[in-house]
């Protein structure tokens, strides 16, 4: 052995308290959970990890953690794990002490995953599979956990707590934003630094974001199937670290630019909503590596079949579950979402197939001992929390079900809005539904009208202008036979599939795409928008980008749309300078005690009541009054009213009466460029296949 002298090469009992690996001043004190191994090593490796120069037995085990101090280990010192017990997968145990396995606590990652065969537990060419054995040394083909210096991770961040109220979302791929964006330093894009660059807070300032919510940042492995086809996990939804960052996106400031990057996002008033993968791990199914969690206890980390031990449950869609009612899995993950807040500064995350995380025995259950814990959390209780409310065990769409404390991804929504333009029947009813929260889903359990995270595109699909431009899908890049990908996308191509020179038709594009735009700003509820559809980002039809780290996600900012970025810009303004757009309480047309009015209206351009019971229906009018407390706890005086034209035609709008005051048309879809017009009289023509917005500000005619 060749490790550094100072380094002791007994082990001391050490302590079980903190899981993970933690330097002291004067050595590292290891703790790692494994209630099935009958013994765990600490193996440490040479500065360039190509060398294991030191394995010593953990010489305490307390209750399911296994522990040690080891004098002189130093920050920056690689190690790994290696475990022995049964390998008995028709048990369930899948020990195999010749696989490096990962911390699950690191904070940092040194090195790469290689896809070799000698990181499967068994030998991969076998007919028995993974009833065989694999003798071989992982190592060489694994990253190395990294002993980090507690200077990289204080614990004194605090989140901004924006209210839910004045929240707009932006999501946005680290790399995809600032790849190819000429204002942010070569050095920078792609990168954490480069994300938080001047040139993009001062964009995502004057689109008037509040919280960015970011794609998986969370150390990531991609599968070896994408690897053999020259592809990677672009989005990141796979990962192997729950603490580290994943260092792709790693800028001249390392590790530390990830906080670099909150802070400088905190001091333009953004948030930092994370993208986070708790469900499921990147060891796949029973035939995938053996990196972390499967060769430190399987059958704890992992939901296993009931009658066949050797298979996963796999309600996620992508190999296995992780078992989060196991109370060490539930520690783990309840570490590792304060470790983001307090270490790393986020505001939030947003949880991928949430609904795997309240699978009890009996199936999902909103108060199962994963959310009762979440919520029980005074840290956690500080920051947003947003669920991808569905996954794809039985029972597994769950939207509107979740506790109060959480937003939710409002797929209806999304579904709602392109339909409703794209001429379907009953578009219009199930659009009155959606502008005002989707309430008859979300309005239970004394939830907010925030719950209902309202989007017209995400990155699972098509981006806003490809809704515009394809019918179907084109993933023929992803190397699927494009198989993958929504089959149904409620989308219109205007006659010609993909790109057109035509102006007819681009200018019909066009005016949807700012349709689309403006029903998300004018909705109640949380608005979120997706990187790129400010300005008309395409993928050209891939509907399932996840694998396409190239000039397909990558946003061409050369060729961005800046009539589109200013439209969307004015929409942000005037949601914003709007209050009665964002309530915090659910409108159903009751009668308000400060004025007898109704707090909303439904009326057709002929002021007449809507015949909600006619499917063709294609225009429609909302009036907002609203709450007179709904808002801050502050009376609303200004009314908003709504027009929805979906028709072919300009259509005469009647207003409702209001002399001697005026309204103002503050958005017209039919134009790129808004311009607060005042109505004289009570009559007004909309525009085929626009919105307009009026507001009324008593006193405005005098």
């Amino acid at each position: 052995m060749t490790y550094h002298a100072t380094v002791s090469a007994t082990l001391e009992p050490g302590s079980p308290s903190r899981l993970g690996a933690h330097f002291d001043g004067g050595g590292t004190n290891f703790a790692v959970f494994s209630e099935h191994a009958q013994q765990v090593f600490l193996c440490l490796f040479s500065p360039d990890g190509t060398r294991e120069e030191m394995r010593l037995p953990l010489p305490e085990r307390t209750g399911a953690v296994w522990h040690g101090y080891l004098p002189g280990v130093q920050p920056g010192t690689l190690y790994g794990y290696r475990a022995s017990g049964p390998y008995a997968p028709e048990a369930g145990h899948r020990f195999n002490r010749n696989k490096l396995l990962i911390d699950p606590y690191t904070r940092e990652l040194h090195g790469t995953f290689t896809d070799h065969t000698a990181t499967f537990g068994y030998q991969h060419a076998s007919p028995e599979a993974d009833l065989s054995f694999d003798s071989r040394d992982s190592a060489p083909f694994v990253a190395k956990s990294v002993v980090s210096d507690p200077a990289l991770f204080p614990l004194d961040a605090r989140p901004l707590s924006k209210g839910w109220q004045d929240t707009l979302i932006y999501e946005a791929h680290v790399k995809g934003l600032t790849m190819r964006h000429p204002g942010v330093p070569e050095a920078l894009r792609g990168t954490y630094e480069g994300l938080a660059s001047p040139v993009m807070l001062d964009h995502l300032t004057r689109l008037g974001v509040t919280a960015v919510e970011l794609l998986p940042v969370q150390a990531i492995k991609s599968e070896g199937a994408l690897s053999g086809r020259g592809l990677v996990n672009y989005w990141g939804y796979n990962t192997v670290g729950f603490f580290a960052p994943e260092p792709r996106y790693f800028g001249p400031e390392g590790v530390r630019g990830f906080r670099a990057m909150v802070d400088r996002f905190h001091s333009a008033g953004i948030e930092v909503i994370l993208d986070v993968v708790y469900n499921h791990s990147a060891e796949g199914d029973h035939l995938g590596p053996t990196l972390s969690f499967r060769g430190l206890d399987n059958a704890s980390y992992y939901r296993l079949q009931d009658d066949a031990p050797r298979y996963y449950v796999n309600d996620t869609g992508c190999g296995n579950t992780l078992n989060v009612t196991h109370p060490f899995v539930t520690r783990m993950i309840l570490d590792s979402l304060r470790f983001w807040v307090q270490a790393m500064g986020v505001d939030g995350f947003r949880f991928d197939l949430a609904a795997t995380l309240c699978r009890e025995a009996d199936g999902f259950d909103r108060t199962g001992r994963f959310m009762t814990a979440l919520r029980q959390d005074p840290v956690l209780a500080e920051v947003k929390l947003i669920a991808e409310p569905w996954d794809i065990g039985p029972g597994g769409y769950q939207l509107g079900g979740f506790p109060a404390k959480f937003a939710e991804w409002n797929d209806r929504y999304r579904d709602t809005v392109r339909k409703f333009w794209r001429g379907d029947a009953h578009g219009a009813q199930e659009l009155g539904s959606a502008l005002l929260g989707t309430a008859y889903i979300f309005d239970k359990r004394g939830r907010r009208v925030w719950s209902s995270v309202n989007y017209a595109a995400s990155h699972d699909g098509y981006t806003l202008a490809d809704t515009t431009q394809y019918e179907e899908r084109h993933n023929e890049a992803n190397g699927e036979g494009n198989r993958d990908g929504h089959k149904v996308n409620y989308s219109d191509n205007f006659g010609v599939e993909g790109p057109s020179d035509d102006p007819v038709i681009c200018a019909q594009r066009a005016r949807r795409h700012r349709n689309m735009l403006a029903t998300v700003f004018l909705s109640q509820g949380t608005p979120m928008l997706l990187s790129g559809d400010e300005g008309g980002h395409t993928q050209n039809g891939n509907n399932n980008a996840y694998c396409q780290d190239n000039a397909t996600t990558w946003i061409d900012w050369a060729s961005q749309d800046p009539d589109m970025i200013t439209f969307t810009e004015a929409l942000s303004r005037f949601r914003h300078a709007t209050p009665i757009l964002r309530q915090m309480d659910f409108l159903h047309g009751a009668t308000r005690p400060t004025d007898r009015r109704k707090d909303v209206e439904w009326r057709g351009f002929d002021g007449k009541p809507l015949n909600w019971g006619d499917s063709t229906l294609s225009s429609l009018c909302l009036h907002l009054r609203g709450n007179a407390e709904s808002v801050a706890g502050k009376a609303l005086t200004d009314e908003v009213f709504l027009a929805f034209n979906r028709t072919d035609d300009d259509l005469d709008l009647m207003l409702p009466s209001t002399a001697p005051d005026l309204w103002l048309r503050e958005i017209d879809t039919s134009e790129p460029v808004q311009t607060a017009t005042p109505i004289v009289g009570e009559r007004v023509s909309v525009p085929a296949h626009s919105v307009s917005a009026f507001v009324l500000k008593p006193g405005s005619a005098q």
